[in-house]
C-alpha cells in the first residue's frame, strides 16, 4: 500500500501575505513543513503542490518533489486531486502547508486506520473546553459509536440543554487521508447545501453518503495565519533548539 503525503501550497494568502515563504528559524514555513512531514518517516514519498515559482524553488532547493499546480483552485483538496495526475498513491494524506511542525503518532494513527479495507477517509479530532467549543473559529465534530463523523459545525455540538458537567467537545483538526478514488471522486462533486451554510468542505462528504473515521490525538498543531502565529511558531522553534 503506497501511502504519499502531498503538501498544498498557494502563494496567495490573506491575513499574513505570502505566509508560506515567510522566514521561520532558518527555513521558510513551508520549507518547514515539507521537512517535518518527510522526517515523520511515514510515507513513500512526499510532495509539495504549489502554484509559485518561489515556493516550488524553495522545495527544489531541499531536492523534495514539487508539482506545480498550473490551475486555479478552490481548495487544497482539488489542487493535490490536480496532482494524482502524475502521483502514484493508494493512501493520500493531504497536510497543511502552514502547520510546519507535523507530529509523527498522530499521521501514524491516521493512516493505520486504513488496515480497515471499509475506510475511505479519515481525519483528525482533538478534545477541547466548552470555552473553547464556542468559539466559531474551531471546528467541531460529533461522532456515532464506531467513531464515524456524524456532523462538523462552528457551532458548538452537542448542544448542552441540561448544563451536563464534563461534556466532551471534540475540535477538529483538517489533516484528511483519502483512498486515491475517493479523493478524485469527491472533488468532482458539487457544492452542498450545508457545506455552503457552515462553510466546511467536508461536510459535501456527509451529505453524499461518505463516511469519515475520526482519530483521536492530543496533538495541537500551529497554523500559520497570521503575523502572531508566526511570532508563537518562531518562539516554539527557539524552544527547542
Amino acid at each position: 500500500m503506497k501511502i504519499v503525503a502531498l503538501i498544498p501550497a498557494r502563494y496567495a494568502s490573506t491575513r499574513l501575505p505570502a505566509k508560506l515563504i515567510q522566514d521561520l528559524g532558518g527555513k521558510s514555513v513551508i520549507q518547514r513543513t515539507y521537512l517535518s512531514t518527510l522526517a515523520t518517516q511515514i510515507f513513500d514519498e512526499v510532495w509539495v503542490v504549489t502554484d509559485h515559482e518561489i515556493i516550488q524553488k524553495q522545495i527544489e532547493e531541499l531536492n523534495g518533489h514539487v508539482f506545480y499546480s498550473k490551475t486555479n483552485h478552490e481548495s487544497g483538496s482539488d489542487r493535490i486531486a490536480e496532482a494524482l495526475e502524475k502521483i502514484e498513491a493508494e493512501i493520500v494524506v493531504n497536510v497543511q502547508g502552514d502547520e510546519p511542525f507535523q507530529d509523527s503518532k498522530s499521521l501514524s494513527d491516521l493512516v493505520d486506520v486504513f488496515e480497515d479495507s471499509s475506510i475511505q477517509v479519515a481525519t483528525l479530532m482533538t478534545h477541547i473546553s466548552e470555552d473553547e467549543a464556542h468559539n466559531p473559529n474551531f471546528v467541531k465534530v460529533v461522532t456515532d459509536d464506531k467513531g464515524d463523523a456524524l456532523y462538523f459545525s462552528r457551532s458548538p455540538i452537542p448542544y448542552n440543554r441540561d448544563k451536563l458537567k464534563d461534556l466532551d467537545y471534540w475540535k477538529h483538526i483538517g489533516i484528511y487521508a483519502y483512498r486515491r478514488e475517493i479523493l478524485l471522486d469527491f472533488t468532482k462533486m458539487g457544492k452542498g447545501k450545508l457545506e455552503g451554510i457552515e462553510m466546511l468542505e467536508q461536510l459535501r462528504m456527509l451529505e453524499n453518503g461518505i463516511k469519515i473515521r475520526m482519530v483521536k490525538t492530543n496533538h495541537q498543531p500551529i497554523a500559520i495565519d497570521t503575523a502572531e502565529d508566526l511570532a508563537r511558531a518562531r518562539s516554539l522553534l527557539d524552544l527547542n533548539h
